[in-house]
Formats: C-alpha cells, structure tokens, sequence
C-alpha cells in the first residue's frame, strides 16, 4: 500500500542520504498513517458501512506488518554502524521504536473495529469514537509537522511538539465522555461486546498517549538542533 500522504523530513533531507535514513522516513509516514485508516474504519463501521471498514481494517493491518518490517530493517542497518552520529543513531532507535508501538495500538483498535462489526451499539457510542478518532488523527497530524519542522525550525518543532500534548488532552477528556456512556447504555449491550468496545477506546487513548510521549521526544531532539 502506497502512503496515503508523502511528505519530506527535512530533519533526515538535511544529513547525507543513507539507506538507513530511508528506511526510517518510510517507516515513520506509514505508521502515522495507520491513524487515518482507523479513522476510516470507525466512521464507516458508524455508518453501518461493514465492506468499507472491513477493507480498511485489513490496510491497517497490512500497513502495520510494513511498519514493524521496516523497524526492523532499520535497526539491522543501525547495528551495521550506519553512517551517522551516535547520538543521531540513538535518535532514530526513539522514533522508531515509538512509532512502531502507535501503530500496534493502531492496529489493536482496528481488530476491536472488526470484532464489533455485527454488533448492535448505539449510534451515541459510535458517533463519540468516531470523534475521538478524528481528534487522533489531528494529534497525528501535528505530531508529523512537529517532525518536519526539527532540523530547519527548532522554535517550530517545539511549538508542534506542544500542540501535539494539548491534543491529546483533548482526547483524554473524550476517552472519559466515552466511557461514561458505558453506564447509560450498559443494558443495552451484552457483557462481550461490552468488553470488546472498552478494549477500543482504551487503544485510541493509547495510541493518543504514544503522540504525547513521542512529542516528549522530539522537544528533546528540536533543543539539540
């Protein structure tokens, strides 16, 4: 599957071309892409739209192999001694291994999103995941302009880093809404189902929380430049 949007990390551009530096901007645009095929999923599935959601499910999933592939790529090359600094080594390992887990909760959302889809749920409960997913994928947006922006405008990063945290409190304060639909619907839902649909708002807040923790990351790296 071709990336849903190509963008250039001029914070990789800036330093000689490696292979190793390839294989890190391709694994770091898939994996936030993930967030997008989610988003997807669940507004189709919302829209009783089950063949649609399905076959983004199954992108998210396809996406995800590719992401944890190139991880591992990445770090074979990283142990060859790859042309760069050590602490620029060390710099990639942090994103990669952080933006390999997004996408594992990615994914793990996506299989909750295929379990419940024949599941009778409230259209309040879909219409609120649907929203909580919508602000992920702007906390993902932010988290990939804060990226472009480390090596040519430190400021910039640093402010994207920010937003990306204020987002994602954001989502903090959907995930307890959500929840707390839980208990006006509670009757209305088996205890299966039920369990399942908890399982995927706890991986979208998870997957909020890998932004924020990878924000955390790029403050870090933005002060160095």
């Amino acid at each position: 599957m071709k990336s849903l949007e190509k963008k250039s990390y001029t914070w990789f551009e800036r330093r000689r071309r490696t292979k190793v530096l390839d294989l890190a901007h391709e694994q770091i645009t898939k994996a936030l892409d993930t967030v997008t095929l989610l988003h997807y999923a669940v507004q189709n599935i919302s829209e009783a739209k089950r063949k649609e959601a399905m076959r983004h499910v199954d992108n998210i999933f396809k996406t995800e192999k590719e992401v944890d592939k190139l991880r591992t790529e990445v770090f074979r090359e990283l142990s060859k001694g790859a042309a760069l600094f050590a602490e620029y080594r060390e710099d990639l390992m942090h994103l990669v291994k952080r933006l390999d887990t997004l996408a594992d909760h990615v994914k793990d959302a996506g299989r909750c999103v295929k379990m419940l889809a024949d599941s009778q749920i409230p259209k309040e409960l879909w219409e609120k995941t649907v929203h909580m997913v919508s602000t992920l994928v702007e906390c993902a947006n932010a988290l990939r302009g804060s990226i472009e922006k480390i090596a040519v405008n430190s400021a910039a990063a640093i402010k994207g880093a920010k937003k990306v945290e204020q987002i994602e409190g954001k989502i903090d304060e959907e995930y307890l809404e959500t929840k707390s639909l839980f208990v006006k619907y509670g009757d209305q839902i088996n205890s299966g189902t039920m369990v399942i649909f908890d399982d995927l708002v706890e991986f979208i807040e998870h997957a909020a929380d890998m932004c924020a923790d990878t924000a955390d990351y790029i403050v870090i790296l933005a002060s160095r430049e």
